[in-house]
């Protein structure tokens, strides 16, 4: 920790980012926060570098502290520059209020949001989305979670794309699908962290990132791969719950839980073919 907190912060040049081609397929993050990007981007990063798919992270928001929005926003930037993700904005400064209550108490402003983010699906046409899960703890990340969810509902019947929750704040009861980071990922992830310098300067959680990473697979040799099931080869890895989105309804994609080493073609575990 004390080597890590000498380090320098967000000096780093841009990583190499594979061409991608013109209609590549789509996956959007949807980050409740700056930073949520690098935090859940285990899966998104494989999918850039071994499969050229698009990514693009979706800020939803750009935190609550309206002094730090502006600040956030350049840290953001330099945070996808750096690791080759895109970036669209939702607003100038990000959405407002996105939160359970509003969704009870605001619905004016609630679904002012949802047509937003239905906008944004009908135009991107994502073959795959991130979102958090619906018990993340944190206000914004179950806003999001709803936020996304009601703004599918709002899609036509033939409209379909995978659903990959994330956690950060809570774990999930029911993960299926465990993705390992190579050391080099989870550097390039470490680094592209620290760009967002106030938020680590304040907190240096990006110092202890490597030991959830660690923690998730202890949790998901078993989750994952069932009770008493043989914990795979990883020393790091994130967790997520993959589903689909069909006849504008929740299905399930997998027969139990899957893993994704390092050396497996995520696009192959999806079914879908390597471009």
């Amino acid at each position: 920790m004390a080597e890590g907190q000498a380090l320098p912060l967000g000096a780093f040049p841009p990583r190499p980012k594979p061409e991608i081609p013109p209609h590549a397929p789509v996956g959007l993050v949807f980050s409740p926060h700056p930073d949520d990007e690098c935090v859940v981007g285990a899966l998104p990063l494989r999918l850039l570098r071994q499969n050229s798919m698009r990514l693009v992270n979706i800020a939803v928001t750009l935190g609550s502290r309206p002094e730090r929005r502006a600040p956030r926003h350049e840290e953001l930037k330099n945070a996808c520059h750096y690791i080759g993700f895109e970036l669209e904005l939702l607003a100038p400064d990000g959405l407002e209020k996105i939160h359970p209550a509003a969704r009870t108490d605001d619905p004016a402003h609630w679904n002012r949001c949802v047509q937003i983010i239905a906008g944004l699906l009908a135009r991107r046409r994502p073959r795959l989305i991130f979102f958090p899960h619906q018990a993340d703890w944190h206000p914004t990340h179950i806003g999001t979670h709803f936020l996304v969810m009601d703004a599918l509902k709002a899609q036509p019947a033939e409209f379909e794309t995978l659903l990959i929750e994330t956690e950060f704040w809570r774990p999930m009861a029911a993960p299926n699908l465990m993705v390992e980071l190579s050391l080099d990922d989870a550097a390039d992830l470490l680094a592209a962290l620290s760009f967002h310098v106030g938020e680590v300067r304040r907190n240096p959680y990006h110092l202890r990132l490597p030991a959830w990473w660690l923690d998730n697979v202890r949790r998901g040799a078993e989750l994952v791969g069932g009770p008493g099931a043989v914990a795979p080869d990883f020393l790091f890895a994130t967790l997520y719950r993959a589903r689909r989105w069909r006849n504008k309804q929740v299905q399930e994609c997998f027969t139990g839980g899957q893993s994704i080493g390092a050396s497996d073609s995520p696009a192959a575990a999806f079914g879908w073919s390597a471009d």
